[in-house]
């Protein structure tokens, strides 16, 4: 009880002594803040750009989905494009006997991604971005129809010419459910338009707002010319433990269809979001290190500087130690005042440096919203206290270990 009430004791010295240094404690911890903010805004900004990123995946390729095509998605070092290249590409008929066969898929459907076509109605005219897909593509991404709705199994088994499109290419070409437009010079029909997404960072196959989607057995008879490459997407039954299995299946399934050999390599890739995911890990890893690195030196000289302080405060009350101690003060009472009192100091700093990031989260971002963790709040208070004690356990230990009587004759 006698050393948490002198602990006490302690923390009161050292508010006290912040107190009557306000123009010197604000100047201190200025360095901390700017550091605490620095890192705590670099760690905010990756955290919510590997969010956007994630969700944009998501949003794109489907969660727990395959997609089996002619390339990797993940280019490595060495990356033999050549023999990719050569690669033959994914056939109708193939989608049809994986989607016969497979047993551990909940839903299967061929599309045709990314593919640039110009809309027009009437005098207005914009490049889209046009996707192919069959029926089943809403059951392995979400396709959002506002208004209208999406395709009939008759309308994708029999290549009619109707068109689902988004809210951008609604707004520029002024038209709506029921209305024709042509693509690339070939009449369209509306049926449905997707609900507005707004801008993004990232957007992988292009933002919703300016895509269009036609059923895949249209696009592979309208198009032909366009060459179709399309991929096969495939919807485990379990979004993460189903897909591994899936995968053998799918494997051994194309091997055994394109009478592969069972020493030769596969031509043909089977990729998966978590491999994707992996990907990103490392860049993501990659940039908070070097994020952290550059905050890192600021956070340094306010480490520097509060602990010049402490040295300035100690060589200012080393009177008072003396009398402290000769009054029976034990050394660790002494050591916690200063300790008490860099770590407040840095803490403070650390607030300070936080709530500054907390201000920038409130600014509308349209392309990148900010959103500050809880993991990095904790992480920048872990840090500014551990600058603190580092800051002020030198000045600390040298107060404590100081000679009453020679404390005492100091000026």
């Amino acid at each position: 009880m006698k050393f948490l009430i002198q602990v006490y004791e302690s923390l009161i010295f050292a508010y006290q002594a912040l107190r009557s240094n306000l123009m010197r404690t604000t100047l201190s911890l200025l360095g901390v803040s700017v550091g605490i903010f620095a890192i705590v805004a670099v760690f905010t900004a990756v955290d919510s750009l590997n969010k956007n990123i994630r969700s944009e995946i998501d949003s794109f390729a489907g969660s727990g989905v395959l997609y089996v095509g002619k390339w990797p998605w993940i280019m490595q070092n060495n990356y033999p494009w050549w023999k990719y290249l050569n690669r033959p590409e994914m056939k109708y008929t193939e989608f049809q006997f994986l989607k016969d066969n497979l047993k551990s898929a909940k839903a299967i459907a061929i599309i045709d991604n990314g593919r640039s076509a110009s809309a027009t109605k009437g005098s207005s005219s914009m490049d889209v971005n046009m996707t192919g897909a069959s029926y089943d593509y809403n059951q392995i991404t979400s396709v959002p129809v506002q208004f209208g709705r999406y395709f009939l199994p008759i309308e994708s088994e029999n290549a009619l010419n109707v068109v689902i499109i988004g809210a951008k290419v609604s707004e520029n070409l002024q038209a709506t459910v029921g209305d024709q437009i042509k693509l690339n010079g070939i009449k369209f029909q509306i049926i449905g338009i997707i609900e507005k997404k707004g801008n993004d960072l990232l957007s992988f196959g292009g933002t919703p707002d300016e895509k269009v989607f036609i059923p895949y057995s249209t696009f592979s008879a309208v198009f032909q010319k366009d060459k179709p490459a399309p991929d096969i997407a495939i919807k485990a039954m379990d979004d993460d433990l189903g897909q591994e299995n899936l995968e053998g299946e799918v494997t051994g399934l194309m091997r055994s269809l394109r009478s592969i050999k069972p020493k030769q390599e596969s031509n043909f890739a089977v990729n998966r979001l978590d491999g994707l995911n992996q990907f990103f890990d490392g860049i993501f890893a990659a940039l908070n290190v070097a994020g952290a690195l550059i905050a890192g030196f600021s956070l340094l000289v306010g480490g520097f500087g509060i602990a010049n302080i402490m040295f300035v405060s100690v060589k200012e009350r080393t009177n008072i130690i003396g009398i402290q101690k000769s009054l029976g003060a034990k050394n660790y009472f002494i050591l916690f005042q200063f300790l008490f009192e860099a770590v407040f100091l840095s803490l403070i700093g650390g607030l300070v440096g936080i709530g500054l990031v907390v201000l920038l989260t409130l600014i509308p971002q349209d392309a990148l919203p900010l959103v500050l963790s809880m993991k990095n709040i904790v992480t920048g208070l872990f840090i500014s206290s551990f600058i603190g004690i580092l800051s002020g356990i030198i000045p600390a230990w040298v107060a404590a270990k100081m000679d009453p009587v020679i404390a005492i004759r100091s000026k």
